[in-house]
């Protein structure tokens, strides 16, 4: 399908209703933005204004020992005293309730970690919305997956200094842009046989977050076509808060051209309306 064969206004309020929702999602009551804390535990207890009890990191998995007065709520069930959490896997999580608020244990870059989401949070209730380029149909563009024989381990930095994080690659994406050929490295995502692509450009600094920017892709066709869509590419939280662990691309899905398209640089980080 050509550019000229897209109606444009159905192509335009759909995306504004994806844009939408995907606001939506990030400022919900115990959304990214309600992230009050980035903790990292170790093997001593320690105790945090924005959490109840004290948290550690054991053999085990991540504990909370909850002073008397102090309750959590997991899984609907209201819990006292010492509580594991039990070995959690890496990029995964668990949640608990406290009061109106939830908190988020998870594991990343082999690190234990707790971020308490309090939906009272200044970033979060000042929210307004992310700035992002005039959806526009000539950044939907046609590529080609092209498949490891195995899936690669691949190491990445992270929005966190020192930390690194390893996803396991499928292949490649390949495309056209302006008559000049690219490879993006892509990872999973969570639909099943879909693609996400971690990239920058040149605009990344200038109108765009200048660490990166994220690309879902629908699984590939049987032929191995894939769509670009990149008008839908957003922000990771990282480029919201200092409280995220948010991995950075590869060294070679550094793209030479400026792909001014999706969102820009948040109003939170000085970007402009």
């Amino acid at each position: 399908m050509s550019v000229q064969d897209i109606d444009r206004a159905d192509f335009v309020k759909r995306w504004e209703e994806w844009h939408r929702a995907k606001d939506e999602a990030l400022a919900a009551p115990h959304g990214f933005l309600a992230v009050t804390g980035l903790h990292w535990l170790g093997p001593e207890p320690a105790r945090f204004a924005d959490a109840p009890g004290a948290w550690s990191a054991t053999a085990g998995g991540v504990v909370v020992d909850l002073a008397e007065g102090e309750e959590l709520d997991v899984d609907g069930t209201a819990v006292c005293g010492r509580y594991a959490f039990g070995t959690i896997p890496e990029r995964a999580g668990r949640y608990a309730g406290w009061g109106d608020a939830v908190l988020e244990v998870a594991r990343r870059g082999g690190h234990d970690i707790l971020r308490p989401r309090h939906p009272d949070n200044p970033l979060r209730t000042s929210f307004r919305y992310t700035p992002a380029y005039d959806p526009d149909p000539r950044w939907v563009v046609t590529g080609r997956f092209l498949p490891f024989a195995q899936p690669r381990p691949v190491a990445v930095g992270a929005a966190v200094e020192g930390l690194e994080h390893v996803y396991d690659s499928p292949g490649q994406v390949e495309f056209e842009l302006a008559g000049e050929r690219h490879r993006l490295t892509v990872f999973p995502a969570s639909a099943p046989g879909s693609l996400m692509v971690l990239f920058t450009d040149s605009t990344s600094g200038v109108t765009t977050y200048a660490a990166n920017r994220s690309l879902r892709i629908a699984a590939p066709g049987p032929d191995g076509t894939v769509t670009l869509d990149f008008n839908r590419a957003v922000n990771l939280p990282c480029a919201y808060t200092d409280l995220a662990t948010c991995p950075l691309p590869p060294a070679e899905n550094r793209l030479p051209v400026a792909i001014e398209a999706g969102e820009r640089i948040p109003l939170e980080r000085g970007g402009r309306p």
